[in-house]
């Protein structure tokens, strides 16, 4: 059925080929099992996923915001029909073995979402998501099953106080350093950890989370002004509710849907949110996937193409002040969308999905406040927060987090590791020197497998006083709470034979901010006898159960990390049986 029979009403529900006919009386026979009616059965039907359970605190609300959508569907005339996918806690999954399966859960996600939605013919979707991999891991969903869709953020936590100081999550990872390093009392961390997380709801910094948080809304997925509302607000009632209204306004539309609204412009808008407010790294392997899902390819040359012309505006933690429910306070993501149309860095033509145009969704928009966010005119650095680095270390990019960086120029003598336990054995001891660059490979999407984030090694440097003394680069990940001259997401990764296997403790390494290079400082013809004498590392330990499968499947980082061949387009079928029903 094409979009322009769905804008006239013509043709059935998708779902009707689980209800009509004689040969769907057992079908039915099911749902009445779950008190549906007749009227209930011949009402579209509409998913409404989240990852609500107790792994984090991101997902802590999540249920009970889905049952104001549940309520806004119904309300609009649909019939919702409520399910749960997994969540892997970042921040428990950290600094050990478990953070392999964070950005695996990605792909389950979307996976799961994709077979529920297929496996039951929904009519629609509403999604909720709290942690750093369900954000993108739903959107990727939407983006493959095409159906109308509408995703919603389950907002961050509230900031702590401690001795009369904001602080938050990355306080903790960062002053556990601090007591390796003897500067501060254990009975002191022993405090902040137990007011650094007051609320429940996501890291309230421009971690990963409030990062594609706001992607979301760029990209068109979600409802306009709704992603920096914290979890704990109560406006979360009327943005749920919202959303199972909207979702069934896209159906009777018939449009505009995920596909509709993931163009090469609204990927470009995703960059700009992220570059102009200093926002995570991951944002450059979740970008790619969700085109990705779209058919597009979008790499991350493109991504750098936009972190390149795009200001930083955003004085947002971990490189500046202030946190989500600060942008809340000012206007939410509107405010930025605004004063970035206005100076030609975003688009403002794409469409959202309330069938209005990025640029009228943000027209009556409060201007910058010119702290927590400034003007375009004046901002905090004439380009993006993030950069993409290249260089015969990293052919198909790494990235790195400038923002709130004092240098963006570090030369000194590698000091490699095979894996991040080898690295944070010498972090904590400090057996490592002012200058160093510390490298840990073999951490990549096949090598790790499952790319872990390094929050744990990097957090540990800054609190022994080291964070802009060394520079790190990893083929793993850094959490979007990294700071310091952290290089991540080297491409191709050392599994792949790519450079960063072949250096060798005392090389010379730069890295380049300003000029977005990084290089081993050695000949060339030295790194290609390297090259020819490379030998895969034999791992450890044998692979099986979902990491054999992600490791045999899953793609490079530069291009999202992915593990199938995108642009998947099933057919629509119509029922058989319509005349047999009636």
């Amino acid at each position: 059925m094409s979009v322009e029979d769905r804008e006239r009403g013509a043709g059935p529900l998708r779902s009707r080929i689980t209800t009509d006919g004689l040969d769907r009386a057992p079908h039915r026979a099911f749902l009445r099992g779950m008190g549906l009616d007749d009227e209930a059965i011949s009402r579209p039907f509409i998913g409404i996923v989240t990852t609500a359970g107790e792994t984090t605190p991101c997902n802590g609300n999540l249920g009970e915001q889905a049952a104001f959508a549940h309520a806004g569907v119904s309300e609009a005339g649909g019939t919702p029909r409520s399910f749960t996918t997994i969540s892997v806690s970042d921040g428990l999954s950290m600094n050990h073995q478990g953070m392999k399966c964070s950005l695996v859960s990605r792909e389950v996600i979307a996976d799961s979402v994709e077979l529920v939605v297929r496996g039951h013919v929904y009519d629609g979707l509403v999604g909720f998501g709290g942690c750093d991999k369900n954000l993108p891991g739903i959107m990727m969903a939407m983006v493959r099953c095409n159906v109308p869709s509408v995703f919603v953020f389950g907002g961050s936590s509230l900031t702590g106080t401690w001795r009369g100081k904001t602080v938050s999550i990355v306080t903790a990872y960062e002053a556990a350093g601090s007591v390796m390093a003897g500067e501060m009392p254990a009975s002191d961390l022993d405090e902040l950890e137990r007011c650094a997380l007051p609320t429940i709801g996501s890291c309230p910094g421009q971690f990963t989370a409030n990062t594609m948080a706001m992607v979301s809304e760029v990209l068109g997925l979600a409802p306009p002004g709704s992603a920096m509302v914290p979890a704990v607000y109560p406006e979360r009632e009327a943005i749920a509710r919202r959303a199972g209204h909207l979702v069934m306004e896209i159906l009777r539309r018939g449009g505009p849907l995920p596909r509709d609204l993931i163009t090469r412009k609204s990927l470009e808008n995703a960059c700009a949110i992220v570059a102009a407010t200093g926002g995570s790294t991951n944002a450059g392997l979740h970008i790619p996937a969700i085109a990705h899902e779209a058919g597009i390819r979008f790499t991350l040359e493109d991504v750098a193409a936009v972190f390149e012309r795009t200001p930083l505006i955003g004085n947002l933690r971990p490189g500046g002040a202030y946190h989500a429910q600060d942008v809340c306070r000012i206007g939410g993501v509107p405010v930025i969308a605004k004063t970035l149309i206005a100076s030609g860095h975003l688009h403002g033509d794409t469409m959202t999905v309330t069938g209005r145009t990025l640029a009228e969704e943000c027209a009556d928009a409060p201007d910058p406040d010119g702290d927590v966010i400034r003007a375009a005119t004046q901002p905090i650095s004439p380009t993006g927060g993030v950069v993409v680095l290249k260089g015969n270390l990293a052919p198909d990019g790494a990235l790195i987090k400038v923002a709130g960086l004092k240098s963006l120029v570090h030369e000194g003598p590698a000091l490699v590791f095979e894996s991040e336990e080898d690295c944070m054995a010498v972090i904590r001891r400090r057996a490592y020197a002012e200058g160093d660059v510390i490298v840990i490979r073999n951490e990549g999407p096949k090598g790790g497998p499952g790319m872990r984030e390094m929050l744990g090694p990097t957090a540990v440097i800054y609190g022994q006083g080291m964070g802009e003394k060394v520079a790190l680069i990893t083929d793993g990940r850094f959490s979007g709470a990294t700071r310091g001259m952290c290089i991540g997401y080297v491409s191709p990764e050392a599994m792949a034979g790519g450079a960063i296997a072949l250096i060798q403790n005392g090389d010379r390494l730069r890295i380049d901010g300003q000029n977005r290079t990084i290089d081993i400082l050695i000949a060339p013809e030295e790194l290609e006898r390297r090259r020819a004498a490379w030998q895969p590392r034999r791992r450890a330990t044998p692979l099986a159960g979902v990491l054999e499968k992600y490791a045999n499947q899953v793609g490079s980082a530069h291009l999202g990390a992915v593990t199938h061949s995108g642009n998947l387009q099933w057919p629509y079928e119509a029922p058989e049986t319509n005349e047999a029903a009636e």
